[in-house]
């Protein structure tokens, strides 16, 4: 009989699920769209389920045994986006916003969105090019300066305070994945495959984390409740690997700055800017990943971070890791990420839960 993890698959299903999961629109603060789904998923197969006062999805699948450990798996529902806050043209349907994460106003000019829950579409605007000064051509598009527009309409359907995503629908470029909201939504469909098959050597609790985007704020509640003895983060990460990217080399010179690269397997990091990582917990992951023949990489270390950064400063201190899918274009109106990455991914979490134990923490640091 095959080893369970090793043929676990990336199916129809799954991705139709995680279809689902991008096109629903959840930014930081407004989470419910995601969270709907969670719960419609996972209520079936769990000993308990519930949200908390922040919005988080806080999950129990208890094991079988003796001795089992407690792990707690997260992966954060919200994604950036931004705000409507002031009807600047209620006849028109023109309003101010604001951002919510880290969205750079340089990808904001002429881009179709959805607002709210109901999804109205609107788009940002900003000056044509026929009215720009040379001055003005010269430098980056201030946020002041942008509007939502989203008609006569629809004024009336839409308020301040409602939030706004990018409308950009999830679809299948051969090997790859584009989407909005990989971000992390890559992680979410991960977590509800990793609940859905538990292994029963460990009580697993799960956390679909709220405001990540904005502070790991539903990451440092979930941790409190839970209490976990190991938690292991599932996110989506940045890839820096288009040819000669930031480097001053000629076009098509070999890309030596990359931190992760799309096709060569889930990322492990070692360090990050919020947290340096538990060596215990990478050195099994690798090994696990050696051992069941699954491509993985080091996660380079650099900007940004993940809800790891407030889970291993709980309590007295949680052993954490990271494990990300790796993506183009993060924060940005498109994503791209590849199949096979994800199958992989999926392949090593499971095979490192099936596998641990309490005597990987009783090894030294």
């Amino acid at each position: 009989m095959p080893d369970p993890h090793t043929s676990l698959r990336i199916d129809a299903s799954q991705v139709r699920l995680l279809t689902r999961l991008c096109n629903a629109c959840a930014v930081s603060g407004d989470e419910d769209e995601v969270r709907a789904i969670v719960l419609e998923q996972l209520r079936p197969f769990v000993d308990q389920a519930r949200v908390d006062a922040l919005g988080n999805v806080l999950i129990t699948r208890q094991g079988n045994g003796r001795n089992r450990l407690k792990v707690m798996l997260t992966a954060h529902m919200d994604e950036v986006g931004l705000m409507l806050t002031h009807e600047e043209d209620k006849e028109n349907g023109i309003f101010r916003f604001e951002v919510i994460g880290g969205v750079s106003e340089r990808q904001l000019a002429g881009k179709r969105i959805w607002i709210g829950r109901k999804h109205i579409p609107g788009v940002i605007g900003a000056k044509p090019i026929h009215f720009s000064s040379a001055e003005e051509l010269k430098s980056v598009i201030s946020l002041e300066t942008l509007r939502i527009d989203v008609g006569p309409g629809n004024s009336s359907k839409v308020q301040i305070g409602d939030r706004a995503t990018f409308a950009t629908q999830f679809s299948r470029l051969g090997p790859s994945l584009r989407a909005k909201a990989l971000d992390d939504r890559i992680g979410v469909a991960t977590l509800i495959e990793l609940v859905k098959k538990a292994p029963s050597n460990l009580d697993l609790l799960a956390a679909f984390t709220v405001q990540e985007e904005v502070g790991l704020r539903g990451a440092k509640v979930a941790a409190y409740a839970l209490d976990p003895q190991i938690s292991i983060n599932l996110d989506c990460t940045l890839a820096n690997d288009l040819p000669a990217l930031n480097q001053t080399d000629s076009p098509g010179e070999e890309n030596t700055r990359y931190n992760t690269r799309l096709g060569a397997g889930p990322a492990i990091y070692v360090l990050d800017k919020g947290t340096i990582y538990d060596p215990r917990l990478i050195r099994f992951f690798v090994q696990t990943a050696i051992d069941q023949g699954i491509p993985y990489q080091i996660r380079q270390p650099g900007s940004g971070t993940t809800d790891s950064g407030s889970i291993h400063k709980e309590r007295s201190g949680i052993p954490s890791l990271s494990i990300s899918v790796p993506a183009r274009y993060l924060h940005t109106s498109a994503a791209i990420a590849r199949l096979k990455d994800w199958e992989n991914y999926l392949r090593l979490i499971y095979a490192g839960l099936a596998g641990l134990s309490p005597a990987v923490l009783s090894e030294p640091r």
